[in-house]
């Protein structure tokens, strides 16, 4: 391997100290030499004296007068050297001099990269495990100590972790991996780096290598920052490390540094301390397999990843956040145990249920299996609406159920859902969780960049879907087996990957089931049940996942609240409602209309929904219902006589005005209008009907008033600060703004994979099934909730705090005014207002308001407005079409209103 280098991979030269560069305190500089060994150490062969440039904070901290806890002791990877690291440092000083936990930082250039010394040596892995060893026997290491390692630095620090069990007090890591399977290969970076003839010109005589890693930032390096970490890399005879790393990749079994990788494997999953795992998904070599397999290996690590982040982890996101959080709850003194949150339960929610203390999901389809009655009804099925008897739909999920047990599909694998409501999602999503597979449900509204996110996120083993969803995760290379709802042509299957269909499944299953086989044991309560992704109108989709007793929780919650039970027709223009009728033994009625497009969704579909199953209860979203307001004159006089036998109306996922439900009621005169609000980590937590709405429109209060907490809800507001920031302690005393804390037995487990998204949303709050919502609003007299915007949408002025619905209210209220968004720019602290209004009639291109418009709008905003702009439409987040992006229009308002192109936000 050697001679696939050039000459000047083997060029010498001493270690030197850094320049001055951006970030970098000279204080934290030094050289160590480690002086020569009469015995090298287990997996190394040289022995000579070597000089280290590392950069460490103990002087820093004890010019601060404080003793460190531990050490973190920080390996970066290649081609970047400490450098990489110095947000991590700058932090950790931060949180001493406020009196946090005091954690000394070393992070080290490895030998032959950064500033440290170039051994002319060639060094593989089990060297570089012995070279580190060998440094911090010099230092002096006694522990504490957790390691931080990334890339190849990741592989070498987990080495070293391994190797060190008497002073290891916990492990971290960004975008590493330990294993490389045989059957798959090396990322295609680094086969284009190792190909014949490349990596010599790739890695050393030119800084091909390095450049591409700096490019691949996300978001681009402020070009100061990439010179910094070209700085110890200027000339070939500096970067033969970098070629000499590239060469060491264990490309399969038979490469000099494999054994080792399996030796640092294996012992990193018997490592028993506290393990926290940072990703990029972003990231073009290491991918998400790796993190598969080290979450296999390491199965109580916790996991964050960082959506939108690539491979350079530490710049691209709040890495130093994340490990300081993580160690101030996992080792706040710096000591070996991992430290539980500590909090009182609350008095209103016990969220301790013993395994199946309610009846599991699937109880009613149990309890109907013999009954001919309708439980489901497709209104777009092919050649007019079918339906499907309970007798038919609970043989149909014990079949799928067997057959999919018969595959091999098992308690815990992960089955992503890419099926359209109806007869089929039912049937699947009903086998999945039967078996104890954990069911994936992405809205296809999240468009194919969300989905992508969202499916790879996931990691499903299997996938389930028709055509549109498996071809969509063909070309987009989503992982996960796959299954056909659909029957297909042979090329067609092989195009796709298919394996089977879901007849096939069917078919093999009551094969199962004619020969006496059993299904598996019902999995518990606890086990999880589901990865529901949010809309993603406020941020990147997350996955939140339910275990099998929080859903039962869920159909319960709504049985109470609404009376919904064994013979109530439901139709479901909503998603999560159409699932969970079986579960509540309801006839489910799925509309004609395109699932991710709610304004598609007329009165006459709703109308013939309603007559095809007797339905006397109507779930739609507000964009779906505002449509089947604005459709009514289509109505047939058999259209209206069929509406007047609903009972009650619900819609939710976004604020619903007094008129749209007023006109909702009037198209069904008979029926109870109600808005209740939740969200996916919680489906319902407050409900109000129409009265109460309008009873809030006498009020003068601010914001949209919700209504009151459901059975077993309790609501409580964290109060905001000068900055905008819900850092005050949990109260449910009236007219206090602040971020709205829900607590039920029915709020989801946690995120998947999104460690310090979970801590955040739980943190302060002292309730196991506590969430904080990422609402704004208040508490009134009443113990009505209401709803003022979301966190990250409230502005702080120079004048104060300032939440945006109640001044959206406002403004909507003045003559010509339709919908108005409003957006804050500028630095925290000194932020102006911008309104930006669709008017009626609509305006066709945006613009700034006229004169009068803008004095009306100014009147009646009841705060300063540095502006006021029009738009044809105001862009809305993708699942409702009814939430205004605010922080879209925060970025478009800042830029037309400094010279950018005045282009539809």
């Amino acid at each position: 391997m050697r001679s696939r280098l050039p000459r000047v991979a083997a060029s010498t030269a001493p270690a030197t100290q850094p320049p001055s560069l951006p970030g970098l305190d000279p204080a934290w500089s030094r050289l160590v030499t480690v002086p020569e060994r009469s015995e090298s150490r287990p997996g190394g062969t040289d022995r000579a004296a070597r000089t280290w440039h590392l950069l460490d904070t103990a002087g820093s901290l004890a010019a601060l007068g404080v003793e460190p806890v531990g050490t973190i002791l920080c390996v970066h990877g290649n081609p970047t050297w400490s450098y990489l690291w110095r947000s991590v440092l700058r932090t950790s000083l931060e949180v001493a001099r406020a009196g946090g936990p005091a954690w000394r930082v070393v992070a080290v250039d490895q030998l032959d990269m950064g500033f440290s010394e170039r051994t002319g040596v060639e060094r593989g892995l089990a060297q570089r495990v012995a070279d580190l060893g060998a440094l911090t026997d010099e230092l002096g290491l006694t522990g504490p100590v957790v390691t931080l390692g990334h890339d190849w630095g990741g592989v070498v620090s987990l080495g070293w972790a391994v190797d060190h069990p008497d002073v290891l007090a916990a492990a971290m890591t960004c975008n590493t991996a330990v294993h490389q399977p045989d059957d798959v290969p090396i990322p295609a970076p680094l086969r284009l780096a190792l190909g014949p003839g490349m990596l010599g010109r790739a890695t050393v005589v030119t800084p091909a290598f390095l450049e591409t890693t700096l490019a691949i930032a996300h978001p681009k390096l402020e070009r100061a920052v990439a010179d910094s970490y070209r700085a110890p890399y200027r000339g070939a005879a500096r970067r033969g490390g970098i070629g000499g790393f590239v060469a060491d990749i264990p490309v399969d079994a038979r490469h000099r540094s494999a054994p080792e990788l399996d030796r640092i494997a294996a012992g990193v999953a018997a490592l028993d301390v506290p393990v926290l795992l940072l990703w990029g998904p972003r990231d073009p070599v290491f991918l998400e397999r790796y993190l598969d397999d080290l979450t296999e290996r390491v199965p109580h690590a916790d996991v964050h990843r960082f959506e939108g982040a690539g491979h350079l982890l530490p710049d691209d996101a709040d890495v130093a956040g994340a490990v300081f959080d993580w160690l101030g709850d996992r080792l706040p003194d710096g000591g070996r145990a991992a430290q539980a949150p500590t909090g009182l339960q609350s008095d209103v929610v016990d969220p301790g249920q013993p395994a199946q203390a309610t009846p599991p999901l699937w109880a009613r389809l149990d309890e109907l299996r013999e009954r001919d009655e309708p439980a489901l009804v497709e209104m777009a099925a092919a050649g007019g609406p079918r339906t499907i008897t309970w007798r038919l739909l609970a043989r149909r999920v014990d079949e799928i159920a067997a057959g999919l047990d018969d595959l091999g599909v098992r308690s815990g694998d992960r089955v992503s859902l890419l099926v359209t409501p109806g007869a089929d999602l039912t049937a699947v999503l009903y086998a999945c969780v039967r078996i104890g597979a954990v069911v994936v449900v992405a809205d296809a509204g999240l468009g194919l960049g969300g989905l992508t996110r969202a499916v790879r996120g996931a990691r499903p083993d299997w996938i389930i879907g028709a055509l549109p969803g498996l071809g969509a995760a063909r070309a987009l290379g989503w992982p996960g087996r796959r299954i056909a709802t659909v029957s297909l042509p042979a090329p067609a299957r092989k195009a796709l990957r298919v394996e089977h269909t879901l007849v096939d499944v069917a078919r093999r299953g009551a094969r199962r089931l004619a020969h006496g086989t059993a299904l598996p044991a019902a999995p518990s309560s606890d086990a999880p049940a589901a990865v529901l992704f949010t809309s993603g109108s406020t941020g990147p989709a997350k996955g939140v996942v339910y275990t099998h007793g929080q859903l039962s929780a869920v159909r319960d919650a709504l049985a109470t609240q609404y009376d919904v039970g064994v013979g109530t027709g439901l139709v479901a223009g909503f998603a999560p409602f159409a699932l969970l009728g079986p579960a509540l033994g309801a006839r489910s009625v799925a509309p004609d209309m395109d699932v991710t497009a709610p304004r598609t969704l007329t009165a006459k579909a709703v109308a013939a929904s309603v007559a095809a199953a007797d339905a006397t209860v109507v779930f739609l979203s507000p964009a779906a219902l505002a449509n089947v307001v604005a459709t009514s004159s289509e109505l047939t006089e058999a259209d209206r006589q069929a509406l007047q036998g609903v009972r009650l109306f619900l819609s939710a996922g976004a604020p619903v005005s007094a008129a749209l439900l007023t006109a909702a009621t009037e198209l069904m005169p008979n029926a109870s209008a109600h808005t209740p609000y939740g969200m996916t980590e919680g489906l319902l937590m407050t409900d109000v009907d129409l009265n109460g709405v309008r009873a809030a429109g006498r009020s003068d209060d601010e914001g949209i008033c919700v209504g009151v907490p459901a059975a077993n809800v309790r609501v409580r507001i964290a109060p905001l600060d000068g900055s905008g920031r819900s850092t005050g302690a949990l109260t449910d005393e009236p007219g206090v703004t602040g971020e709205i804390v829900v607590a039920a037995p029915h709020v989801r487990d946690h995120y998947d994979r999104l460690w310090r998204t979970d801590r955040d949303s739980r943190l302060g709050v002292d309730d196991p099934r506590g969430h904080r919502t990422g609402d704004v609003g208040h508490l009134d007299a009443d113990g009505r909730v209401w709803v003022e915007g979301r966190l990250q949408h409230v502005l702080t002025t120079p004048d104060g705090v300032v939440t945006p619905v109640g001044p959206e209210q406002r403004i909507e209220g003045v003559d010509g005014v339709g919908r108005a968004g409003v957006a804050g720019i500028g630095p925290v602290g000194t932020q102006q207002l911008v309104a930006v209004v669709e008017t009626d009639p609509a305006v066709r291109r945006p613009g700034l308001a006229s004169p009068q418009l803008a004095a009306a709008v100014r009147a009646a905003a009841g705060v300063p407005v540095a502006a006021v702009l029009v738009v044809p439409v105001l862009p809305t987040d993708i699942r409702h079409n009814s939430k205004v992006d605010r922080t879209r229009l925060s970025r478009w308002a800042g830029s037309v209103l400094s010279g950018g192109r005045m282009a539809r936000p």
